[in-house]
């Protein structure tokens, strides 16, 4: 290995390690010192600084207007400019890939509003999770939404696999490995409709991952700077509903 490669390999190691061991003030710190955030972030108040009470109050009614076909007017060139340098999202969506939602579309918010992690399955994996922190820590975002839907191909795919023992290529089994337990738990309860059952599974268990995801999620839970709740999205509708 060249003497760059393996001083860059020591690190990252070394910024790893530093962010496992530490605290949510002492990442915010680091991440500060180290230039990795913007200048209009480092200490500043964010102006659509908002509770999680009232985030979750703003994607409803966001929703409401979306599944009416009322979205607000937009003209998205405004703004452009003074975002460059800055973003202040008020709410973080953990939502599944799937090309058929789009989040921004099903809450009718703009750009720089929402924070937005995507993943086929919408489950909470160590990236993931480092996304969520740095979307509550340092953006100043006090609300996360783990949003599923209906229909959903990821949840479909390991229920057969879990029943037929279907063999996956590449990378998908680790993907059906992260939504297996919701399945195994819908199948517990014997749901009429298992595909709806581990849906909402899926996501109150990635719900309960998140709030208590040590150190920081956690803390900012306890200290009731964050809210975490589930969704799911209806693909026929467009409605969410909380679960």
């Amino acid at each position: 290995m060249c003497e760059t490669c393996l001083n860059a390999s020591v690190s990252f190691r070394s910024r790893r390690a530093f962010l496992k061991a530490g605290g949510g003030f002492a990442l915010a710190s680091y991440l500060a010192a180290q230039g990795a955030l913007p200048a209009s972030a480092q200490g500043t108040a964010a102006p659509q600084s908002v509770s999680g009470e009232d985030a979750l109050k703003r994607l409803v009614e966001g929703n409401a207007r979306y599944a009416a076909n009322q979205p607000n007017e937009r003209d998205f060139s405004a703004g452009r400019a003074a975002r460059v340098g800055s973003q202040y999202p008020f709410a973080s969506i953990v939502s599944c890939a799937d090309s058929r939602l789009a989040p921004e579309l099903a809450f009718d918010q703009g750009a720089g509003e929402l924070f937005v992690v995507r993943v086929a399955g919408n489950f909470v994996n160590e990236d993931g999770l480092a996304s969520l922190e740095y979307g509550s820590l340092v953006l100043g975002s006090q609300l996360i939404m783990v949003l599923g839907h209906t229909n959903c191909g990821a949840v479909s795919s390991t229920i057969n696999v879990v029943k037929n023992n279907t063999q996956l290529p590449g990378h998908l089994p680790s993907l059906i490995d992260a939504i297996r337990p919701a399945v195994l738990a819908a199948q517990k309860e014997e749901a009429a409709d298992l595909l709806k059952a581990a849906t909402i599974a899926n996501v109150k268990l990635n719900v309960e991952k998140l709030k208590n995801a040590a150190p920081v999620l956690l803390q900012r839970v306890a200290e009731k700077k964050l809210l975490v709740v589930g969704g799911i999205y209806d693909l026929a509708t467009g409605k969410v509903s909380l679960v």
